[in-house]
């Protein structure tokens, strides 16, 4: 009988153990990262999906239960979620809500080119397109897992130790490729102004299209005065991104002769683009075979 209610205890415990950790994260990004470094003690739900642009995202009654049944939420900061008092609020949010770039440094955003109504502030909360940022807001997913599932804290620590080393070596490799390439060459423009931090670290002169609300369209104002700043300039690129319409960037190539690069991942993840790696690497190396 004893052996019996043993093998039941040790059953329920395992069972208990198997059990993932429910959490949730603001978008795709994000998403990926928590899920990096959590691997498979956690359940990690997006709120924001891949291709899905979270400046102008909603929430669904269905996104509200979803939320409620975690215990962690990871979000960005840097004003990125604008939406997340009123989703806190609509969803009754019990859970502890994780602001991962608590220890980052933003940048401010690049001259909204006149755009009104934009809704960061002037912060640029794209912070994950520099992978030192990426690195710190590891360590944030990481000690707040560990917080949150003990047992589970070495598995973590392990699995961001992991991935931290996968981003720094990227982050090299990249570098190298960029300090390469003289620096009066390295200007492009891009559909949204996403990519501050990626420029910053690498030293690129990037143009947005646009302000950094993707909803905006340029005016024939703005258009006239970029296409006179990419002739200029020589620039001999412009991106689209997989969260904007790409016909304003190919109407600005018509009129300059600029190359159309590959559509860029900036705000979310995509089926060709599914995580971080992939994200940043894709987007890094479309610029460079543009530049070389």
């Amino acid at each position: 009988m004893h052996k019996h209610l043993l093998a039941l205890l040790l059953a329920a415990s395992s069972f208990a153990h198997a059990a993932p950790l429910k959490v949730a994260a603001s978008f795709s990004v994000l998403s990926n990262l928590v899920q990096e470094v959590g691997g498979q003690r956690v359940e990690v739900s997006s709120l924001v999906g891949m291709d899905e642009d979270a400046h102008v995202w909603q929430a669904r009654p269905a996104d509200l239960k979803k939320l409620s049944a975690t215990s962690l939420f990871f979000v960005n900061g840097l004003g990125f979620e604008g939406w997340l008092k009123r989703v806190e609020q609509a969803s009754a949010y019990k859970g502890q809500v994780i602001t991962v770039s608590k220890n980052i440094k933003p940048r401010a955003m690049a001259d909204d080119h006149g755009h009104e109504g934009h809704q960061h502030d002037h912060t640029d909360p794209h912070a994950w397109h520099d992978p030192r940022a990426v690195v710190s807001m590891v360590e944030e997913i990481k000690q707040a897992l560990s917080k949150a599932d003990p047992a589970g804290a070495k598995e973590y620590a392990q699995n961001a130790a992991r991935f931290t080393t996968q981003i720094t070596q990227l982050d090299q490799k990249v570098s190298a490729a960029f300090a390469a390439i003289p620096a009066a060459k390295r200007k492009v423009v891009t559909s949204h102004d996403a990519l501050g931090y990626l420029g910053a670290r690498y030293q690129l002169q990037l143009l947005p299209l646009q302000s950094i609300s993707t909803e905006a369209e340029p005016s024939a104002r703005q258009m006239a005065a970029l296409i006179r700043e990419i002739r200029k300039n020589n620039i001999r690129a412009v991106f689209a991104e997989n969260i904007s319409n790409p016909k304003l960037i190919e109407q600005i190539a018509r009129e300059t002769q600029a190359k159309v690069g590959p559509a860029l991942y900036t705000d979310a993840l995509s089926k060709n683009a599914p995580s971080w790696l992939a994200m940043f690497s894709h987007n890094t190396q479309a610029i460079l075979d543009v530049l070389k």
